[in-house]
């Protein structure tokens, strides 16, 4: 595998998932694969689950791990090609990956969307020119459009946990004080379509994602009847994705709290199970009494993190 994107990528879930188990059950099986091999970390964005769980797996691994925080420890970056580089940034991108990839086996990557430009944004400028220049196996540790291993962590905490063969997952917009990316939303549809679930996304109008994270998901815009009945409820604010008006995009245009997860909210599902990325604005994403209950699921999916990127560096390193 020389770059981890989306779903497509990791090639059959079933093996995927089944690597995942044997991972977990035997954390440092597969040391031997990273012995002598060092794994690059860049953040261009903060961190905590991601920086965390992707440098243990990498260890679990045997690897060498560099963590470069752009914005705190390097010279301010252009990303730009064919702008006059007369201001605060002092190196080009272009120069910089080439050089990072002289340093390593393989590269992480964490950069959100700028949520001013959607074109910019999901054309992936930056992701790309890592996987174009640097001359290594690139994978997403959350991108301007996609978060691939935190929605394969998604998926092997729900197959943990369901209850039956055919769970109803329903992802819900959720309000939220700032304008965030809708890179865990497309990605957890876009898995989700890809596993064996029954998937509704219920939203307020005009936060349509894009439908190739869509797909094949019932769109659902009354909150209550997308609950009814449900097994897992992912809850997740996200900017408007500027599909129904480009005009929009990045932009809050809804903050309505009738949409806040609370228990009323669960009463509706069928014992659902409650998941969320994390960080979590309590009392805007959901209730305390939610979060902190027994249906409560965001502290082993937070763990399946370290799982999700064991098998994804595992791959890796295999086909070198």
């Amino acid at each position: 595998m020389k770059s981890f994107i989306n779903v497509e990528d990791i090639g059959p879930l079933e093996k995927a998932m089944a690597e995942a188990m044997e991972i977990k059950n035997e954390r440092y099986k597969y040391q031997h694969l990273g012995k002598n091999k060092t794994l690059m970390m860049i953040f261009f964005n903060n961190s905590l689950r991601t920086r965390l769980s992707t440098q243990k797996a990498a260890m679990n691994l045997g690897m060498n791990v560099i963590v470069l925080d752009v914005n705190a420890g390097a010279w301010k970056l252009e990303t730009e090609r064919g702008v006059i580089m007369d201001g605060d940034k002092s190196e080009h991108l272009l120069e910089a990956i080439p050089v990072m990839g002289c340093y390593c086996d393989i590269i992480g990557v964490r950069s959100f969307a700028g949520l001013t430009d959607r074109e910019y944004d999901y054309a992936e400028t930056v992701l790309q020119q890592f996987i174009q220049y640097s001359g290594k196996p690139v994978f997403a540790m959350e991108t301007a459009t996609v978060h691939p291993l935190q929605a394969f962590a998604d998926l092997i905490t729900i197959e943990e946990h369901k209850t039956v063969a055919r769970p109803k997952v329903v992802l819900t917009w959720a309000p939220h004080c700032r304008a965030l990316p809708q890179a865990v939303p497309n990605s957890f549809a876009q898995w989700m379509n890809a596993a064996d679930v029954d998937l509704v996304i219920t939203h307020p109008e005009g936060y349509e994602l894009d439908p190739k994270f869509v797909g094949n998901a019932r769109v659902e815009y009354d909150q209550r009847k997308a609950f009814e009945g449900a097994d897992f409820i992912y809850a997740k604010n996200w900017s408007n994705p500027g599909v129904s008006n480009l005009a929009d995009y990045g932009k809050i245009t809804s903050k309505d709290m009738s949409w806040t997860v609370d228990a009323e909210h669960m009463s509706w599902t069928n014992h659902g199970k409650f998941l969320h990325c994390l960080p979590v604005r309590r009392g805007l994403i959901v209730t305390d009494d939610v979060i902190e209950s027994p249906d409560s699921l965001v502290i082993p999916e937070a763990a399946n993190r370290e799982i999700s990127c064991s098998v994804v560096l595992k791959r890796m390193l295999e086909a070198m």
